[in-house]
């Protein structure tokens, strides 16, 4: 899989490279330029040389030939290794001619501010002119082995080549850490914070980054949104239905207080429990489709076949002829639902149209395709709600009535379908129509099977 465009792998893996880039090019200017130093003579053994040099220039001053050679002697008992002076055409100035390996020595010989060399095993010649009269001669000699340079150059080469890009990499692995962890760390305390505080939220800091932090942080926002609407509405719930059993164990206990004949009492008791097992059975309901946020598995469903199934239902419980009921929807109509949902979003809508229309309704089933999606509309002949209630009838334990018999419902009904056909990807909402309420649906048509060739 190849990572998005802002993904954190693209900015580690150019901070990695830069750092790399970097590492290569400091290391190889500091090894030139720390190698052309340590091959050069100090200024201490410039000036012994020197030195060497102008005592050179004054023995051949003062004695000729046989003061350099003399001079010459005294110089071999103080320094180790060859040496000899020379005119400006490398001839002896000591009155012995020159050896093979000296006229070799002449010819590889080398200046004081010169680059020394490493590659032979023997100490180079340094040529020094007098420095009175250059003209006249120079001191040539095999540099003192305690003036060569590059002694400490393992040591520097050690440090360029291992420790400073072990150091960089340390670095670079501090900057890698830092851009990782700072991000982490504040999602783990907001996580931490999360479990005494439903509200805590990452915040814009986080969640405005492009990258997998601020994915997982957008993501935990959500999660903690959701979380603490499920919280808010359990405990909504939970508060409602402990009201509404307030009412059903009144009146039992205004029953068994009272003179009622044991028939009455069980016929009131029996009604009662029917009532707050319907109660119950109504917010376990609820609150599975509270808590079950995701989607449901959806299939292409026939609208007018699950209408069917509803209207047997609710002819037998209502008592209505199934002609009551009628369906005006296209016969290719094709949603792409659940069946459980969508029938139970329309068995809720129906019961609640029968509850509130005339005797014999009608209460009936219309729609038509709208682009992507299938607009149905469920329409009684009931009093209607007035304007400013129709979001409301949708909340949880919501009645325009206000009456509390066991007959009138507890306002869960609206409520469950509205969160079933959330659950498809579709919304519901309600307007009046004059007379009596109309209930919409808009719910994604199934995609269209293309016909076999034949």
């Amino acid at each position: 899989m190849i990572p998005g465009r802002h993904s954190l792998f693209w900015k580690l893996a150019l901070l990695l490279c830069l750092s790399a880039v970097f590492t290569v090019m400091l290391s190889g200017w500091l090894l030139r330029t720390v190698g052309e130093q340590v091959v050069l003579l100090d200024e201490p053994a410039k000036v012994v040389m020197r030195e060497y040099a102008a005592q050179a220039e004054d023995a051949w001053n003062r004695g000729g030939a046989e003061g350099v050679s003399a001079w010459l002697e005294q110089l071999r008992r103080r320094e180790p290794g060859d040496a000899m002076v020379v005119d400006a055409s490398d001839h002896s100035l000591s009155g012995r001619p020159l050896t093979e390996s000296q006229r070799a020595g002449l010819r590889f010989q080398r200046e004081l501010d010169w680059r020394m060399s490493f590659r032979s095993t023997s100490m180079p010649y340094i040529g020094v002119p007098f420095p009175e009269n250059a003209q006249a001669g120079r001191l040539v000699m095999q540099l003192p082995p305690r003036f060569m340079p590059g002694r400490h150059w393992p040591l520097w080469r050690t440090l360029l080549v291992v420790v400073l890009p072990a150091l960089l990499a340390m670095l670079a692995g501090g900057l890698l850490y830092w851009r990782t962890m700072v991000p982490l760390r504040l999602l783990q305390a907001r996580v931490r914070r999360f479990q005494d505080d439903p509200e805590a939220r990452v915040g814009p800091g986080l969640a405005a980054r492009r990258d997998e932090f601020g994915d997982l942080g957008r993501r935990f926002d959500r999660m903690a949104e959701r979380v603490a609407q499920v919280l808010g509405s359990q405990r909504q719930l939970l508060h409602d239905m402990s009201h509404e059993l307030r009412t059903p164990l009144s009146r039992l206990s205004v029953a068994l207080d009272g003179d009622l004949s044991e028939q009455d009492l069980r016929r009131r008791v029996a009604r009662e429990v029917i009532a707050m097992r319907e109660l119950v059975s109504d917010t376990l309901s609820l609150a599975w489709h509270d808590t079950e946020q995701r989607g449901t598995a959806t299939e292409p469903l026939s609208p007018l076949a699950v209408w069917d199934l509803v209207v047997d239902n609710a002819a037998f419980e209502s008592g209505w002829p199934a002609r009551c009921f009628p369906c005006r929807l296209p016969a290719d109509a094709r949603v792409a639902g659940n069946l459980n949902d969508l029938a139970q979003a329309l068995e809720n809508l129906v019961r609640n149209a029968v509850r509130h229309s005339p005797p014999a309704g009608p209460v009936s089933l219309d729609g038509r395709r709208e682009g992507d999606c299938w607009h149905l509309w469920i329409s009684d002949r009931g009093p209607g709600v007035p304007e400013d209630r129709l979001d409301s009838i949708f909340e949880p334990f919501v009645r325009l009535d206000q009456a509390r018999s066991a007959g009138s419902g507890f306002g869960l009904g609206l409520s469950i379908a509205r969160r079933a056909v959330n659950r498809q990807g579709g919304r519901i909402w309600a307007e009046n129509g004059r007379p009596g309420l109309r209930v919409h649906l808009c719910l994604p048509a199934a995609p269209e099977v293309p016909a076999a060739n034949v």
